[in-house]
């Protein structure tokens, strides 16, 4: 199968694209032919997804391939993690489909720790306890009853390939999110999860990256205009993301978006105490390889300071602003809770400086450099706790996502680190979603392959 068209579509906090991808002459041309706004929203005190105008767009989307005559073989999509549905006997949804940063967790963790410890959870599953982890919603479902009536569970990116084939899958990568996931079998921890009560028929066999769901409902195709294939990527973004990573034998990497995603890619998990303390997490790769990883909290807290100005200034803008600032130097804890859901971001960092009796920035010049320094120092550190913990050096850091776009802090995390910055490709995510497909239908023999491709195909830019 050559020369054939795959859509990815890639799903984040904030937007959605659909990107149709085909090699040609040897290198893997995109295009952007759809995008829509995603955002959580406020219903009667939670903070829900709606799933329903997203599954919209998703369709629109596919639609606009008929339109501009680029029929794609293959359909993959891919979100964040955690998130997820609860489909009754007729897998009609049960509930909304709430958002990770919905506060209702926060007050059953405990009670959550009194079956597993925190320890526990983490040695048997490798993830690093957050409030918004799939195993405490679910907890949080439970109490409330909505898991009586379950019959299927699946993540959010399994939800609309569901929505879209009429066959239910659980696909890896996002599924070792929930911290429901053995890190040592790589499978669901069915023990644990009986111990906790729940349902261990909800969740399903395991299927991975390159995986054929089926094929579009006939109602689908109809309306889109055409049949294709569903195949799975890796679901989860950053999973994909990592795949796009153009270096290969363990690269140390930054998925950079909402989120700043920084670790490596590694055959064997890593669930000791120093992991554990120091905030890491064991995520699934492809082929079911483990991203050793912490979540920072990343771009978010520019996103919000600059929907607070009305969306007035530009990223571009906001980088100009900071380069004017002289001898200003205060840097928050990115990670800190007050910087989670903040009903004012700028507010979150400007208290935050004065309780540690720091400079309080004032102009937009001196919040925004200020969350860049923050940055920039916590992947300094997490650099150093990786090289400690793994015994391994690094002599760069591959930055990829549309956060390496970002000059300023691409500049700033050289300068922290003492580094070589390597930044590229922009459509990360998007791109490793169709190395899947190309992986499914044998365009290409293996991830290096791919990753070869990927070097051939974008610009990559070093930063010293």
């Amino acid at each position: 199968m050559k020369n054939l068209y795959y859509l990815a579509i890639d799903i984040g906090a904030s937007s959605g694209r659909h990107i149709l991808g085909h090699v040609e002459d040897g290198v893997l041309k995109l295009e952007e032919i759809y995008r829509f706004k995603n955002g959580a929203t406020e219903v009667n005190g939670s903070l829900l997804w709606d799933d329903k105008s997203l599954f919209e767009n998703i369709v629109a989307g596919i639609k606009k391939c008929s339109e501009i005559g680029k029929i794609p073989y293959g359909i993959g999509i891919d979100t964040w993690g955690v998130d997820y549905a609860l489909l009754d006997e007729n897998d009609n949804r049960i509930s909304e489909v709430f958002c990770y940063r919905d506060s209702r967790t926060s007050s059953i963790m405990d009670e959550v720790h009194s079956i597993a410890s925190e320890s526990e959870l983490y040695e048997r599953t490798g993830i690093q306890k957050q409030v918004f982890n799939t195993v405490y919603q679910l907890y949080c479902d439970k109490k409330s009853g909505k898991l009586k009536n379950a019959k299927s569970f699946l993540m959010v990116p399994d939800y609309f390939h569901f929505l879209l084939t009429g066959v239910k899958k659980n696909e890896y990568t996002n599924a070792s999110t929930t911290g429901l996931l053995n890190a040592k079998t790589r499978d669901w921890d069915y023990e644990l999860i009986e111990r906790l009560g729940y349902d261990k028929s909800l969740f399903k066999p395991l299927s991975l990256p390159g995986t054929v769901v089926g094929d579009l409902l006939p109602e689908i195709a109809k309306e889109v205009g055409f049949n294709a294939k569903v195949i799975l990527p890796a679901t989860h973004d950053t999973a994909s993301a990592v795949m796009a990573v153009p270096n290969e034998n363990m690269p140390l990497y930054i998925s950079s978006g909402t989120w700043s995603l920084m670790g490596i890619e590694t055959l064997n998990e890593n669930t000791t105490d120093i992991a554990n303390k120091s905030g890491f997490t064991n995520e699934g790769g492809y082929n079911k390889s483990v991203r050793f990883l912490k979540n920072i909290m990343g771009l978010w807290m520019i996103q919000c300071i600059k929907k607070e100005y009305d969306d007035k200034y530009s990223f571009v803008d906001f980088v100009d602003h900071a380069r004017k600032v002289t001898d200003f130097n205060s840097i928050v804890d990115v990670n800190d809770d007050s910087f989670f859901a903040p009903k004012s971001m700028i507010t979150a960092v400007k208290d935050y400086c004065a309780k540690t009796n720091q400079q309080i920035p004032e102009t937009v010049g001196e919040i925004v450099l200020c969350v860049y320094q923050s940055l920039a120092k916590e992947y300094k550190e997490t650099v150093d706790q990786i090289e400690c913990i793994t015994g391994e050096k690094f002599d760069c850091i591959n930055i990829v996502g549309g956060g390496c776009q970002n000059v300023l802090l691409n500049e700033l995390t050289a300068k922290w680190t003492n580094r070589p910055v390597v930044t590229g490709p922009i459509e990360a995510t998007a791109t490793g979603n169709l190395l899947s497909q190309l992986l499914c239908t044998g365009e290409i023999k293996n991830l290096a392959e791919g990753k070869a491709l990927i070097r051939r195909s974008f610009e990559v830019k070093e930063i010293n």
